[in-house]
């Protein structure tokens, strides 16, 4: 008797379960098909780039603060030179004595050439010649790569924005002995602005790449931005638990990226937003 009980329990709450997702999927087409509008819930992409010298040393100089506005290219930090000067200033004594050899060898190679036909010295000599100019092409042929790469390294003592972008954090201070890769400032990407959000499989088939969305945030005041779907993810994934969304979390959704204009720059990364795609805009 009980494990009947048990039985028609579940058989009942199944019944509701189906019924649920039944109602929500036949409101979503709807929706879909009486206002023509998807809306999604997602974030600003946090997009943020680690800045860090190629080489080890004693940091210098640190140009910028926390908060300043960086172009591309613009120099940020460097490290003492003194170290890689010498490097590069020995490297070009190696290359010189390298390429005075090298000279002197070719020299004796060319006069026992001459000499070899006329019987003037043996072919061992010859030998021992053509050998001394190979070791002494190939001695030449290591410094000069010795000191493009002494000057390499002379030039990774400097370290420059790869991209336009706000100082986020300033990591290190001058005279700090850093490794390379160990990070002096964190930068973060203020274009192109990237926004995160999800939707459910129900309406995937809504979706498409140039897509125009409608971007809101919650800031009182703030403009509607406009932008376009460039990214589907082919693989489902849960709903991340950081995404307000009035599906359930645990339903299946695809990850989209959207690419935004953001002339004002109040878009910043990490705010909440709310997306509306236009379906039938495509169709017209």
């Amino acid at each position: 008797m009980q494990m009947l009980k048990q039985i028609l329990k579940f058989v009942f709450y199944s019944v509701i379960t189906v019924a649920t997702l039944v109602i929500i999927i036949s409101y979503i087409e709807k929706k879909i098909e009486d206002d023509g509008e998807i809306t999604l819930y997602g974030n600003v992409d946090v997009r943020q780039v680690d800045i860090a010298f190629r080489v080890p040393g004693r940091v210098s100089k640190l140009y910028h603060e926390e908060g300043d506005l960086v172009s591309k290219g613009a120099i940020l930090a460097e490290l003492e030179r003194d170290p890689y000067d010498q490097d590069v200033a020995e490297a070009e004594g190696n290359l010189a004595i390298a390429s005075a050899t090298l000279e002197n060898a070719s020299v004796i190679l060319s006069r026992r050439k001459d000499l070899i036909a006329s019987g003037g010295v043996a072919q061992e000599d010859l030998d021992r010649a053509a050998s001394s100019f190979s070791e002494a092409l190939g001695n030449h042929n290591a410094s000069k790569a010795s000191l493009l790469k002494a000057k390499d390294r002379l030039s990774y003592t400097e370290v420059y924005a790869p991209t336009e972008g706000i100082i986020l954090a300033r990591v290190r201070e001058p005279g700090s002995v850093v490794k390379e890769s160990d990070p002096v400032y964190t930068l973060s990407i203020t274009s192109p602005v990237w926004i995160r959000a999800f939707v459910a499989e129900p309406l995937l088939g809504s979706v498409f790449y140039g897509m125009e969305a409608e971007i809101t945030t919650d800031s009182k005041g703030a403009p509607a931005y406009t932008g376009k779907v460039g990214f589907i993810s082919p693989v489902a994934e849960f709903t991340p638990k950081t995404v307000e969304t009035t599906e359930l979390r645990t339903d299946l959704v695809y990850r989209l990226r959207i690419y935004v204009d953001n002339p004002d720059g109040r878009l910043k990364q990490g705010m909440p937003v709310t997306v509306t795609l236009h379906p039938k805009r495509h169709d017209e």
